[in-house]
């Protein structure tokens, strides 16, 4: 992803957050864990557009993060507005890979990417389950509409 055409092909959910003054670290830019918290807000508004919140409370099935990386190309720093973009990449028996993206508003450039290795759990039992049939169509539609 270099520019934001290509961010919004790739990312069918995208939620707009404030960089806030406190997210900075003693370097003048935005902390690098701060990136995963972003991240992560990607990522629950992409399951509730698939419907994978409303599991959670109804069955008591739902996502963990098995692992997720960053790569940073461009720090952030306050003021700024970010975009923050959620795609899925790769299905596998358990879940899915997902993609991420910052885009600056500020900078109009793509400020870092990353992934998340999503595996579904029953949480009553602790043991993995296959994504079922209706998640996997509402994740094709939402991916089919870029």
């Amino acid at each position: 992803m270099k520019n934001r055409n290509e961010f919004d092909q790739a990312l069918p959910v995208q939620v707009r957050l404030p960089v806030q003054w406190g997210e900075m670290d003693a370097f003048g830019h935005v902390n690098n864990t701060q990136y995963f918290k972003y991240f992560e807000s990607a990522r629950i508004a992409y399951f509730n557009a698939v419907g994978v919140m409303k599991d959670m409370q109804d069955k008591q099935l739902g996502p963990i993060l098995a692992e997720t990386s960053c790569r940073f190309k461009r720090p952030l720093v306050f003021p700024d507005d970010v975009l923050v973009g959620a795609g899925i990449t790769e299905y596998h028996d358990y879940g899915f890979m997902m993609r991420y993206g910052i885009f600056s508003l500020g900078q109009n450039a793509v400020t870092s990417v990353g992934s998340g290795r999503i595996v579904m759990v029953d949480y009553n039992t602790g043991g993995k389950v296959k994504p079922d049939d209706e998640l996997l169509a509402a994740i094709r539609t939402l991916e089919s509409v870029q």
